[in-house]
């Protein structure tokens, strides 16, 4: 089996020792990713940019993501990014997950982490 390695350049890739996404047997994992922004709204916003950069450097979309986790240190702020998030998942929701728990940064407010399939 071949296994592609994708990386974005962040900083924790290097510093903790991952990728952002990884690509074997036809699935792409990509590793939970936080985004820059002042409010949960533009980091849900910014990860979502990051990941689609991920999934298209993969050789897919979001339209071809089966699985979503989100995690949150406030499970409040969740509800605003319902509408960023059904405009980038479309007509093809994935089954999702949301968990209330610490971030490794008290400055993010939300990491999204996904496992799609390449396209047929």
């Amino acid at each position: 089996m071949t296994i592609k390695r994708i990386k974005s350049g962040g900083v924790f890739e290097d510093k903790i020792g991952y990728c952002r996404a990884v690509v074997a047997g036809g699935v792409v994992h990509v590793a939970g990713t936080v985004g820059q922004g002042d409010d949960v709204v533009s980091q849900c916003r910014s990860a979502l940019e990051i990941i689609g950069k991920a999934l298209a450097d993969a050789g897919t979309g979001f339209e071809n993501v089966v699985r979503v986790t989100y995690y949150l240190p406030d499970a409040q702020e969740f509800e605003p990014c319902w509408p960023l998030l059904r405009e980038a998942f479309g007509a093809n929701p994935p089954a999702a997950t949301m968990i209330e728990c610490g971030l490794i940064d008290p400055k993010f407010r939300i990491e999204i982490e996904v496992t799609a399939v390449l396209a047929d």
